[in-house]
């Protein structure tokens, strides 16, 4: 098979060597790798019919599609790879704590509170915050800073907990679909009176995909119809047993009004963290840790609540948080105290970035403020071309046969909404009776009767799984963040019509469906010769528009003499333009295809993906 040639200019080609590429890589990025000239590799895009600049960003598919013709085999880094890569060019480990075992000590367990609305979140935080307050302290509580420390006694030794102060599972899934592991333990709060609710479910389903141990708190056992075995009962059907039923999870009964058994409740939680985490890190290393919250404050600018992980933080060091960057002015604590320095699992507000960073960005302390800048700016001019090249870069029925193929996902993960919880049980239990081998198993990370929410998607965003809403639609702002995620959602009324679709997806047999899309018609007025271009159509666009790098179609007195033309130029008196719309008149050229006449008709189309279900 002869190189590629583009203007009698032979291309080097690949042999089966391997490119590595960043999501979001230009032809620039692709032509520096193969040394070879970027224009050279436009022109070669063009033959294969994608119109694309040297320095655009561009889809992963489009990289491929050019490796491929060229025999080069592509690797798509992915950003967490790419950013232990840009942080090792600076000599920065992150994630690993420094030292040996002798370097090591004991540290809090990170708590975050979860559970259905209304079943006393936001009332039971409060009372562990109340009954940690010093007798006298002015004020109070006087700093919100979406985390902090509380002190229990377990067995006359004394025990900080961090709690995370997160607006509910939401939060937590999406730092968790950042790569952000920031909570140990989970609460879940569960009402006395109300027993297992829907979010219940969903918190509880959140927790365990973050495989992080529960402690339920049976809230609410003060009022009338309170009953706390009822739950017990109920949360041993989603696989959380009591000890007292001879499971391994603690259940706390407690008044979160009232102030009852919160002690018991802290000390349940120590007493997890003891017997199923091995939780310490070294506080002797440089800080490293996690922005849990941030805002841009009137008086202080970008302020952000850090949960430092492993070393300690001091006022002075340099700081990465993602792709903000600074020196640490001042820090607080959740008193609104000024502290000096921040070890191992402590929540503090830290003054002096440049940006607002986002919620489940890293943070690391590095020696010199350049190197902040430079590790900032490459994370945002990475994170920008991603942006751009992001084309549903998530698996999708479509693609799931290619992402099992290369080895990248070993599991279909499912989200599966419906109208009742009849139908939704049986969709589930149909579908994880399918027999597809044992390539691939099929996990069902969530279920629920309603909508498909914003929560939802978050979801499947952190652990890349598929939605499906049967007799339900998507509600709210959702449909548009699948859309931004990336994250494929399917609507079905038809259980067995779902079953089919997805046993198709594992057995490789899905394919895309296409309906021709007509744009607009135009008919050929003149005809212009030119020896650059070949002949010219002077026309009047009939019906809808006419856009460039569309298909079209030629037709002579009704029929059709020429199919899968290109629509390569476009042209308003002297002007180059994208489209001609409907009673203007303008040039149309169609490439190669010279064969035109006065009064033949131009009739212009696209493909596009017929939705399903």
């Amino acid at each position: 098979m002869q190189a590629p040639s583009v203007g009698g200019v032979m291309l080097p080609r690949g042999n089966g060597q391997a490119v590595r590429l960043s999501r979001g890589a230009s032809l620039t990025d692709f032509a520096e790798k193969i040394n070879a000239n970027p224009a050279s590799l436009v022109a070669v895009m063009m033959n294969l019919g994608e119109m694309v600049t040297a320095t655009q960003s561009v889809s992963d598919e489009t990289l491929r599609l050019l490796a491929e013709e060229m025999n080069y085999v592509l690797e798509i880094v992915s950003p967490e790879e790419e950013d232990r890569e840009l942080l090792e060019s600076f000599d920065i480990e992150f994630g690993e704590d420094e030292g040996g075992e002798e370097a090591l000590v004991s540290r809090p367990p990170v708590v975050t509170v979860m559970g259905h609305v209304d079943h006393g979140k936001t009332r039971l935080l409060d009372a562990i915050r109340k009954t940690n307050v010093v007798a006298g302290e002015a004020g109070g509580i006087t700093q919100h800073i979406g985390a902090y420390q509380v002190t229990t006694d377990v067995n006359d030794e004394e025990r900080k907990i961090t709690f995370i102060d997160t607006p509910g599972h939401e939060a937590f899934t999406a730092m968790r679909a950042r790569g952000a592991k920031s909570t140990d333990i989970a609460i879940l709060v569960v009402a006395a009176n109300d027993g297992v609710m829907p979010q219940t479910i969903e918190a509880l389903n959140h927790a365990k995909a973050a495989e992080v141990p529960i402690v339920v708190a049976v809230n609410k056992i003060d009022v009338e119809g309170a009953d706390p075995t009822k739950v017990r009962g109920q949360l041993t059907e989603f696989g959380l047993v009591a000890e007292e039923y001879g499971g391994d999870t603690m259940f706390v009964d407690i008044s979160a009004k009232q102030g009852l058994n919160i002690e018991a409740l802290l000390e349940a939680v120590v007493l997890t963290a003891d017997a199923s985490l091995d939780l310490r890190a070294n506080p002797s290393q440089d800080a490293q840790g996690i922005a849990i919250e941030s805002h841009l404050d009137r008086g202080r600018g970008a302020v952000s609540t850090v949960l430092v992980q492993r070393g300690t933080l001091r006022i002075g060091d340099t700081v990465v948080v993602g792709d903000a960057y600074g020196r640490v002015r001042a820090m607080l604590d959740d008193n609104g105290q000024n502290v000096q320095e921040a070890g191992p699992s402590t929540p503090v507000l830290v003054l002096g970035l440049t940006n607002v960073p986002g919620a489940g960005d890293n943070l690391l302390v590095v020696d010199e403020d350049r190197t902040a800048r430079q590790i900032a700016e490459k994370r945002a001019a990475r994170e920008r071309n991603a942006n751009f090249a992001r084309k549903g870069v998530r698996f999708s029925l479509e693609n799931l046969d290619e992402a099992l193929k290369a080895g990248l996902v070993q599991e279909l993960n499912l989200i599966i909404k419906g109208d009742a919880s009849g139908s939704v049980e049986a969709l589930e239990s149909s579908l994880l009776q399918l027999d597809v081998g044992e390539e691939v198993d099929i996990r069902i990370l969530h279920r629920g009767v309603g909508a498909v929410t914003e929560s939802d998607i978050n979801l499947a965003t952190g652990s890349d799984a598929i939605v499906i809403g049967f007799n339900v639609r998507a509600a709210g702002r959702a449909e548009q963040m699948a859309e931004r995620e990336g994250v494929d959602v399917r609507y079905y009324s038809v259980i067995y019509q779902a079953i089919e679709e997805i046993e198709a997806a594992l057995k490789g047999l899905l394919k895309p469906e296409y309906e021709e899309v007509e744009l607009g018609t135009a008919e050929i007025r003149e005809i212009f010769r030119s020896s650059k271009l070949g002949n010219i159509a002077g026309v009047l666009v009939r019906s809808g528009e006419v856009k460039r790098n569309t298909k079209a179609r030629l037709l002579r007195d009704g029929k059709v003499i020429a199919e899968n033309l290109n629509i390569s130029g476009l042209r308003r008196f002297k002007d180059d333009v994208t489209e001609i719309r409907e009673g203007f008149e303008g040039g149309i050229n169609l490439g190669n295809f010279n064969d035109i006449k006065i009064d033949d008709v131009i009739a212009t189309y696209e493909m596009r993906e017929k939705p399903r279900g």
